[in-house]
């Protein structure tokens, strides 16, 4: 089968190549699925470059944690599955990226028909994060105000359909003037561009001088610093990525963190899922099946690709401005 690989950190464009490998056979309560498309994320562009803290490759080592595929094989002890039957593939360790992967079955759930293709591939990682961020562990109540920078990307247009849908408002931050009236007409309450000021001091010309109660952010570095300091004195906020590399400075200004009791906090899918039992886990996948169904929690748009042009991929997918998430399909040619 192809696969791609990479045998040291680098950059992606670089680092990733194709390989030929045996198709793996699958073992003791594991499946193996004939991959069908792929998306390219943040987080395994960060894995090849050695800034995902969450999984530490073997190299050589695979890449692509998450897609749709069809069961082609069973290993002993796996009873809830059959050859045949379409499955999200939610594999934390990589290896999407190829024709072939075997994963736990536990990590291949079942989906509707009537879902595209598409949107299985991105069924998981944008989906229910937004969930569980929102609803679960921040808990955002109605009326009040949820603050996310990177706003113009898949997993931030999600936030704000779901927010709007739940009655939350959202305050949106993005890099240029350009994407304010598109998340505006997706239904965001506000949108401010970083470039255009700090971006404390423009959220608070918004809601007030108390701050915001609830933030999240996947950048960290500056922007990350700016969206803790808009917290308000009992503000939570949670950091799901690191787009930057840089570090958050919670201690910028003494008088900020003497004051009130601000939260910062980290949320990771690969700790947080595993660790839902299987009611929760059910409850998650049936609410990302409803809101998807819903248009809530699409992917807009994809772009697909062959394995064979992994490197146009990932340059599109890091592209500026890209309105199209960048999907490998193994069977494209």
């Amino acid at each position: 089968m192809k696969a791609i690989r990479f045998k040291q950190y680098g950059e992606p464009a670089k680092a990733l190549e194709v390989q030929e490998l045996p198709i793996p056979e699958p073992g003791e309560g594991e499946a193996r699925v004939r991959i069908l498309a792929s998306p390219v994320n943040p987080s395994d562009l960060l894995f090849v470059r050695g800034h995902y803290a969450g999984v530490q490759p073997h190299f050589p080592s695979p890449v692509g944690f998450e897609g749709v595929g069809v069961v082609d094989a069973l290993g002993p002890q796996v009873r809830h599955l059959v050859p045949g039957q379409r499955v999200a593939v939610i594999n934390g360790q990589g290896g999407n990226w190829a024709e072939y992967a075997v994963l736990p079955a536990l990590f291949l759930p079942p989906v509707p028909d009537d879902i595209p293709d598409e949107q299985v591939a991105t069924f998981f990682i944008n989906p229910a994060s937004a969930i569980l961020m929102l609803r679960h562990i921040l808990a955002v109540p109605q009326g009040e105000w949820l603050l996310q920078s990177a706003a113009g990307s898949e997993l931030g247009r999600m936030i704000i359909r779901m927010a709007k849908r739940d009655g939350v408002r959202t305050l949106n931050v993005v890099r240029r003037r350009e994407a304010v009236a598109e998340l505006e007409q997706l239904g965001a309450d506000a949108v401010i561009v970083s470039t255009e000021g700090p971006i404390d001091e423009q959220v608070r010309r918004i809601v007030g001088p108390q701050g915001v109660k609830y933030a999240i952010d996947p950048v960290v570095g500056e922007t990350g610093t700016q969206i803790f300091q808009a917290l308000g004195d009992d503000g939570r906020m949670l950091v799901y990525g690191s787009l930057t590399g840089e570090p958050i400075r919670v201690g910028a200004d003494p008088r900020f963190i003497l004051a009130g009791r601000r939260i910062l906090e980290v949320f990771w899918l690969g700790y947080w899922f595993p660790r839902l039992d299987e009611t929760a886990r059910q409850q998650l996948i049936q609410g990302v099946v409803t809101l998807m169904r819903e248009g809530i929690l699409m992917t807009s748009a994809v772009r697909r690709f062959s394995l064979g042009e992994i490197g146009a991929a990932v340059a599109y997918a890091e592209s500026v401005g890209r309105q199209e998430k960048a999907l490998l399909v193994p069977g494209k040619h």
